[in-house]
């Protein structure tokens, strides 16, 4: 991947929308509320990046979803869950959390601590079959699976402990320090689309910080590195 193909395919984090209101500051890598832009609609089934930062105490009071698979990542503090299922939980830094919709559900997120605000990405994927049942998951993955290597987190066939996802993605996660070099190898008739959630990355050359997205069309080797520290996800999608 060259330079100049790399820049067509960033999609920089000064051009997404916002959402800021009293107790939350949100950026949105796609389309989502108010924002609107055609040329920001999503990539194959990955439909919602939301960075989202929650001020203590507050939340997302109860609403609803149906056929959607929704993966919470959260990056510093905790988030309180609570939904239709009666599932009660708290997720912390390295957890993958999912949601299947399905069928209709009914969830509330509000930050756990009173005292410190919550930092969090929010993922909507769209199922690869609508009116599943619908189901919660949660998972830890320590600090050392994550650090300097990919770390799967979600896959349709939850191998090798990850949360299962109804839909032709794998999903990774990763601490780079510095010197760390991280490679993958986005297969034929693959796409990858890369997220830096925390810190400052270099992907091929290319430098990326926290809030930018990579669009990966087709067969690619990845190579990335860090000067100083970041945290990413990689969606290796169908």
């Amino acid at each position: 991947m060259s330079q100049n193909t790399i820049t067509n395919l960033i999609h920089d984090r000064n051009h997404r929308g916002t959402t800021k209101i009293d107790w939350l500051d949100s950026y949105h890598t796609f389309s989502f509320g108010n924002f609107y832009d055609p040329e920001r609609m999503g990539f194959r089934s990955l439909r919602v990046i939301n960075d989202d930062q929650v001020a203590p105490g507050a939340g997302f009071a109860t609403h609803g979803h149906k056929d959607m698979e929704i993966l919470t990542y959260v990056l510093d503090g905790a988030l309180e869950h609570k939904d239709s299922l009666g599932t009660g939980s708290i997720i912390r830094p390295g957890e993958a959390q999912i949601m299947s919709a399905g069928t209709g559900i009914m969830h509330s997120e509000f930050n756990h601590s009173q005292t410190e605000s919550v930092h969090l990405l929010q993922i909507w994927i769209l199922p690869d079959e609508k009116n599943l049942k619908p189901r919660y998951e949660q998972k830890a993955f320590s600090i050392e699976e994550r650090s300097g290597k990919l770390r799967l987190i979600a896959a349709k066939d939850a191998r090798d402990g990850a949360v299962k996802i109804y839909q032709d993605v794998d999903l990774y996660a990763s601490i780079l320090n510095v010197d760390d070099v991280v490679n993958y190898q986005v297969k034929s008739e693959r796409y990858a689309w890369l997220q830096v959630a925390k810190g400052i990355v270099t992907l091929n050359g290319e430098e990326l910080r926290a809030g930018d997205g990579v669009q990966i069309n087709g067969e690619e080797q990845l190579e990335i590195t860090t000067n100083v520290g970041g945290e990413i996800l990689l969606f290796d999608l169908g």
